[in-house]
């Protein structure tokens, strides 16, 4: 029963992260009409740092405050903070739909690691990895061509990808320590911002989102992630993301009246059979012992 438990209590706190993040798209793109990247960074980071502060004394306070979650928290923000950059640093010369898609791609360079590094594959998984592809291939439908923004989505892919690898590396950390360092790296944004626009001023509206994303897309869905990946190995876990952007264009037709074609709900079937196929493989469950 310990396998089962521990699977359910992974799994489903990883979905809940992708419908947490889900829900990010429709409010960033409201954000973005008045808001800069640099400012959206930075401010989106120091919400969900003062958010998680209260804990952070708390557990300092009670001697509970221990450096592998410090350490494990800042190595995956700088992973994260740099994804998030080149992804926005890209995107800017390429279409939304190849950037989508190849941020996607950061599933491929988790199994690359759990198959070259963990040596730790299987068929199945494979499958999964093929599946998944074609999936989000058929969700954000990308435009043939390569240029230099292609080239720096993908590296933030790569970057996405470390990030996974290292919260399930420090996955035994304590899952709001680790989320409130984790965001910690993203605040060096702040210099770029003030260097190119000066006065930075953010809209009530837009500090409300932004407010909406830091505690709830950030502090709630990281924490949750940390603590998934207890329970479900990075290559798994890469798969079951890849429901993100299933949830985004569920909530984008809810909210912004954007809606999905015939081509793009085979495309999402086609991701929720990948992950309920990667949730039966053997290597779902992680030994917590050996973290």
């Amino acid at each position: 029963m310990v396998f089962r438990d521990g699977r359910i209590k992974g799994l489903t706190s990883l979905v809940l992260v992708s419908v947490l993040w889900g829900t990010s798209f429709p409010a960033i793109k409201t954000v973005m009409e008045s808001t800069n990247e640099y400012t959206y960074t930075w401010v989106r980071s120091l919400i969900a740092i003062t958010g998680l502060t209260p804990y952070l004394i708390y557990a300092y306070w009670g001697g509970k405050l221990k450096f592998s979650s410090v350490k494990g928290g800042m190595m995956a923000g700088l992973a994260y903070a740099l994804g998030l950059w080149l992804q926005g640093w890209g995107t800017k010369y390429t279409t939304a739909s190849n950037s989508a898609f190849i941020t996607g791609l950061s599933v491929v360079f988790v199994h690359m690691y759990a198959g070259m590094v963990r040596r730790k594959y299987s068929y199945r998984l494979g499958a999964t990895l093929i599946m998944s592809l074609l999936g989000l291939y058929m969700l954000t439908t990308p435009t043939s061509g390569f240029n230099i923004g292609d080239l720096l989505v993908l590296l933030g892919s790569f970057m996405w990808a470390a990030q996974i690898v290292l919260v399930g590396k420090y996955c035994s950390s304590d899952p709001l320590i680790f989320t409130l360092f984790e965001m910690t790296p993203a605040l060096m944004f702040v210099v770029p911002d003030i260097m190119f626009n000066g006065y930075v001023s953010v809209d009530f509206n837009s500090l409300l989102l932004i407010t909406y994303l830091a505690i709830v897309c950030s502090d709630m869905a990281f924490a949750l992630q940390v603590f998934g990946q207890r329970y479900v190995s990075p290559a798994v876990a890469a798969v079951i993301f890849l429901l993100e952007p299933v949830a985004a264009s569920t909530f984008s037709y809810v909210l912004l009246n954007e809606y999905m074609t015939s081509h793009q709900l085979v495309g999402a079937s086609l991701i929720l059979a990948a992950m309920l196929t990667a949730s039966t493989d053997k290597s779902v469950v992680v030994e917590v012992s050996e973290k």
